[in-house]
């Protein structure tokens, strides 16, 4: 009696391996089935978009002018930066590297506003860095100033994520405010070998702090005309593993259940053929 034919066993055999990878893979992919796949198809990307200023951003925002008595109401106090309170505590009398100062920063605090010196109130969030200055601007000039000023805004804490299948993740701060998923690859120090390059979740904040997902296709050369392309202040990019790094993190679980259950059905069969062979 033969219970067991050779494409029969095979197909087990196959099963048996899919049915395990996939519970491995389960096990160690972050934000599973999140995101909607992006097709480039068709889209041009005319210039790069401006970030948007969103809760929780912090503000370096300066007002210069010819005068700078004039300018001076308008911007915060200097106040001790961390090394030169160190130093001051260390000679305990003054601090030995000088003043040492950094400006205040502002932070957009969860109603979306920051108080600004004079003006009071400004409600910031959703604007891009050029709007907010020429609000400023219009608030200060002519009304206290007699002449136009310049007005200066940078991101104290523009950063990026890089988490996942890369030889060196985390958190990137970026001077310029300006950077693309392959340079932010680049200073990861690139995807590994493992890293499902068609698959890459992008995590993006909306203005108002409301996550959204995305999948974007690293292959697709049309990426670079997407909108997505350059990333936004805040945004985590995660690389997830590909099905054979999963097996290889989970071995001693599925793979050892894996060869357990092929062992089993080697030594069955063979008792199964011997049995055959004897009737």
């Amino acid at each position: 009696m033969k219970l067991f034919s050779k494409n029969q066993f095979v197909f087990l055999l196959i099963i048996t391996s899919m049915i395990t990878s996939c519970g491995a893979y389960k096990k160690i992919v972050y934000v599973q089935g999140a995101g909607q796949t992006i097709n480039f198809q068709g889209t041009v990307m005319d210039s790069i978009p401006a970030p948007i200023l969103k809760i929780g951003d912090l503000l370096v925002i300066t007002v210069n002018s010819t005068s700078p008595e004039i300018a001076l109401p308008f911007n915060l106090p200097l106040v001790p930066s961390l090394q030169s309170m160190s130093n001051y505590d260390q000679s305990n009398s003054s601090a030995t590297g000088g003043s040492g100062g950094g400006l205040q920063n502002y932070l957009i605090d969860t109603q979306g506003n920051i108080t600004f010196p004079v003006i009071g109130t400004i409600h910031a969030v959703g604007m891009t860095k050029n709007q907010l200055s020429e609000y400023i601007k219009q608030q200060i000039y002519p009304r206290y100033m007699k002449e136009e000023p310049i007005i200066s805004i940078r991101y104290a804490n523009y950063k990026v994520s890089v988490l996942g299948e890369v030889a060196h993740p985390g958190v990137f701060y970026i001077n310029n405010e300006k950077i693309n998923i392959f340079e932010t690859l680049a200073l990861a120090g690139d995807m590994t070998i493992y890293g499902q390059r068609k698959n890459v979740l992008l995590i993006r904040e909306s203005a108002k702090g409301e996550r959204k997902t995305y999948r974007l296709n690293l292959t697709d050369p049309n990426i670079i005309n997407s909108p997505y392309f350059y990333l936004q202040q805040n945004d985590v990019l995660y690389i997830q593993p590909n099905n054979p790094r999963s097996r290889a993190t989970d071995f001693s679980t599925a793979e050892n259940f894996t060869v357990s259950v092929v062992g089993i059905l080697i030594s069955m069969t063979s008792l199964i053929i011997t049995i055959t062979k004897i009737h």
